[in-house]
């Protein structure tokens, strides 16, 4: 009886090492298969700079906390060659250039900056903005009250322009 138990458990941990194996053998494969890089060139922002006029605190905020996933260039961690973790960030990187790029601003109508201006308002002072997801390794993109009040008013000032370019003179 001793020995069947026995013979069981080495069949079961053979089972579990061969598993294991398997494992190991599908996650080195899958670092052959990785994601385009969204790195272009931040010259491509400078069209809405211009246009919105941030301050060097605000540009300094934007760029620390919101391009990277909000633009067309992101700056990569060292962990981002990793699969899955490098298919889990383009997913993150593709939805927010999806909801707002800074890249393509002068292709977006006045009245969409407008709105976009709302999100903005409205998703950093209620805190959701940069993702905890993103803070949790990006310390330095977790935003205090005074930046968060800084890049509110940024954006409620340049909100008012896209309302005034709409009226008609």
């Amino acid at each position: 009886m001793v020995f069947y138990i026995f013979e069981l458990n080495l069949i079961k941990m053979k089972t579990s090492k061969r598993i294991s194996l398997l494992i190991l053998v599908i996650i080195g494969i899958a670092q052959f298969f990785q994601p385009d890089k969204n790195q272009g060139d931040l010259t491509t922002i400078e069209p809405f700079l211009n246009e919105t006029k941030p301050s060097e605190q605000v540009q300094k905020i934007l760029e620390t906390a919101c391009y990277d996933c909000h633009s067309n260039s992101t700056n990569y961690p060292w962990y981002a060659k990793i699969t899955p973790v490098n298919f889990w960030m383009d997913n993150h990187i593709n939805h927010g250039k999806q909801e707002l790029n800074f890249s393509r601003w002068n292709q977006y109508s006045s009245k969409r900056k407008e709105h976009k201006f709302d999100e903005i308002i409205e998703l950093v002072e209620r805190k959701e903005m940069p993702l905890e997801s993103y803070t949790w390794v990006h310390k330095d993109a977790i935003l205090t009250d005074a930046q968060i009040n800084q890049v509110v008013l940024w954006a409620k000032l340049a909100k008012i322009q896209y309302a005034l370019d709409k009226k008609p003179q």
